[in-house]
């Protein structure tokens, strides 16, 4: 049907309107961005890794410093540090990186006769895939709403998840988390065997024990040739990424430790962190997300001189 003259110039004119309102509309005001807000920051607004919980895993391509967190997994880190006392990881290898998964380093023989024996560590623990809300005394909540968890937020530098009705809590399985490798049988881990989240895993939230963060060398990691096999095993020794050695950094001198910072996630300054992540403002953002997911919250690391 044919529209008459003045219904024709009507809508002409609104959708004239339209195109000249609708870039506009979209015309956000500068903000400051994450990174404005960390070279703003204090020196209040960071603070030091503990020696006693962070690792130095030094590869050939440099140095993976991972931070422990004894809070959600009191057992497993116990026994990871006795594990790297011993020696345990030194001369093993990366044998597994699976595309959009994760990195694993583990002994290559483990399931043959050369496998190298644990001494005064534990080979397997009871799980610790969640531990009571009291163990968590850094709770920083974030309002966002999570799909993973009734409640989600930071925890001194760690994205963790919360259940008050059951009275949990535990790490959430984000980029570069480190968790605990075990079979089908919840308790045949004890930290023999790691690995780094290099994708979306959070649907293994309270089903693996996680025991800390790549604070520093997850460009590196995340980096490494994709493995053949299935699952993203290097199916020749070849492949296998050595592991020069792994140690506390306590046990290393002062001069040769990575004078690493975290930002801390109870500061003000986070706070405006995770809202600049939230809500970008122009020129380049044309509509704000407003939500931010928990593993997509940057946690700022800095290496001091």
């Amino acid at each position: 049907m044919a529209y008459p003259t003045f219904r024709r110039t009507f809508l002409v004119a609104a959708c004239a309107l339209f195109a000249a309102t609708a870039g506009t509309a979209r015309e956000l005001p500068p903000k400051p961005s994450v990174a404005d807000i960390v070279k703003a920051s204090k020196p209040s607004d960071w603070r030091p890794l503990d020696p006693d919980n962070t690792l130095y895993m030094d590869m050939p391509f440099g140095r993976v410093v991972i931070e422990l967190a004894p809070a959600f997994a009191p057992n497993h880190v116990k026994n990871i540090k006795a594990l790297v006392r011993e020696h345990y990881f030194d001369g093993l290898a990366i044998v597994r990186v699976q595309d959009n998964w994760v990195v694993q380093w583990a002994d290559p023989n483990e399931d043959n006769d050369k496998a190298r024996p644990v001494k005064g560590a534990q080979k397997t623990l009871k799980a610790e895939f969640t531990v009571p809300i009291k163990n968590d005394t850094h709770f920083t909540r974030l309002p966002d709403v999570d799909g993973y968890a009734p409640q989600v937020g930071h925890s001194n530098g760690f994205p963790v998840g919360r259940d008050p009705k059951t009275g949990e809590t535990w790490l959430a399985h984000c980029y570069g988390m480190v968790g605990v490798g075990r079979d089908n049988d919840a308790d045949s881990g004890g930290g023999t065997a790691l690995y780094a989240v290099i994708g979306p895993a959070r649907h293994l939230d309270r089903n693996i024990t996680v025991v800390g963060r790549v604070i520093s060398g997850m460009p590196q990691l995340a980096a490494l040739p994709r493995g053949p096999a299935p699952m993203g095993f290097y199916d020749k020794p070849e492949m296998n990424v050595p592991i020069t050695s792994i140690k506390v950094a306590a046990d290393v001198p002062p001069a040769q430790r990575s004078h690493v910072e975290v930002m801390r996630t109870d500061s003000a300054t986070y706070q405006a962190v995770l809202d600049a992540q939230r809500n970008r403002g122009g020129p380049w953002t044309k509509v704000p997300a407003g939500h931010l997911d928990l593993c997509a919250a940057p946690i700022p690391v800095r290496e001091q001189p």
